[in-house]
């Protein structure tokens, strides 16, 4: 199936193997997880960021496995979970770093502002369906002013 932005087609990539419980070599009990999880999210970590964490210094290949949960559900539950999701405030970081480009005297920068408009569709895409799934209030816009706002 052909890409949304590009004519590219194919995925070519690893995949992490199928698993279906926590392997016998990992080093941390259940609690361990979760408690490191914790200790990492109040220092302000981004979920992708704890799970990088955990596998590299910690030899958690997964925390699903591990507890049965996923890292942002851990965080929900202990209070931490963050306001916005994290792909979003990724786009949001992309469209607001597109759009300094732009300002700062790059007006004639075609593909520049192409690219802005493919990242500000994928951000109405993504607070459609977080709108549906209510992780996103019903009446939140995008708009830039606001996403430098919360990005700041």
């Amino acid at each position: 199936m052909a890409r949304m932005h590009a004519r590219r087609r194919g995925s070519s990539r690893s995949r992490r193997p199928l698993l279906t419980e926590n392997p016998e070599w990992v080093p941390l009990s259940n609690e361990e997880v979760v408690e490191l999880v914790v200790k990492l999210g109040k220092e302000g970590m981004t979920t992708s960021k704890i799970g990088v964490v955990l596998r590299d210094q910690h030899a958690v290949p997964s925390v699903r496995l591990a507890t049965g949960k996923t890292v942002l559900e851990i965080l929900n539950e202990n209070g931490l979970s963050p306001k916005l999701p994290e792909d979003l405030m990724a786009l949001m970081r992309k469209a607001i770093n597109l759009n300094l480009h732009i300002q700062n005297g790059n007006r004639g920068d075609v593909s520049n502002r192409r690219g802005l408009q493919l990242v500000e569709s994928k951000i109405r895409r993504l607070v459609k369906y977080y709108k549906n799934k209510d992780v996103l209030p019903a009446d939140w816009n995008y708009s830039l002013k606001n996403a430098e706002l919360l990005i700041e």
